[in-house]
């Protein structure tokens, strides 16, 4: 018994060890979504300008989109614009939900930095963003025509990010969308 509690630390650190090893080709980043595969959740919440009313789950369907959440606060969200201005110009449709924002703050960055949304739906309350699962800003979900989620991004959209994980199935829900 008294070699038995010798080796007990020995034992537990390499069993620590193993399930630390297990983690590590893990992606921090992926955060798995139950709404992947699901249809977009049903919403009526008002257009960030106004202009367009009262907008609901069948305004973002129709063809393949971005979703793309974001906000005046969140830095992140400063990093990935011009790359959603580079996508909007080249054809992409990205419809933005503006989260847990002040309106006229949103309206004024979107004066500044360009204007990439097709339409924001405008969640001052957050609680599109909770149907959705949302941990922050910005975050990105990928639609088919039928406003069904089958992609989901949390963190910047860059061009390598765009190439690698979106771009491929954009293209292919694009095709089978026309």
């Amino acid at each position: 018994m008294n070699r038995l509690a010798l080796f007990m630390p020995i034992i537990l650190f390499l069993v620590l060890s193993v399930i630390l090893l297990l983690g590590l080709d893990k992606n921090p980043t992926d955060l798995p979504s139950a709404l992947v595969g699901k249809p977009f959740p049903v919403f009526n919440l008002p257009s960030l300008d106004s202009e367009n009313g009262l907008l609901n789950q069948q305004d973002i369907s129709g063809e393949a989109a971005l979703v793309n959440v974001w906000a005046t606060w969140c830095y992140a969200c400063r990093i990935e614009h011009g790359m959603l201005n580079e996508l909007a110009s080249s054809g992409v449709k990205i419809i933005g939900l503006n989260y847990k924002d002040n309106q006229q703050d949103a309206m004024r960055w979107l004066e500044l930095r360009g204007d990439p949304y097709v339409f924001s739906v405008f969640d001052a309350q957050g609680s599109l963003g909770i149907d959705l699962g949302v941990y922050g800003a910005p975050e990105t979900f990928l639609l088919d025509a039928d406003g069904v989620i089958r992609f989901r991004r949390v963190g910047v959209i860059d061009e390598r990010v765009w190439a690698d994980e979106f771009k491929p199935l954009y293209e292919q829900l694009k095709a089978t969308s026309e």
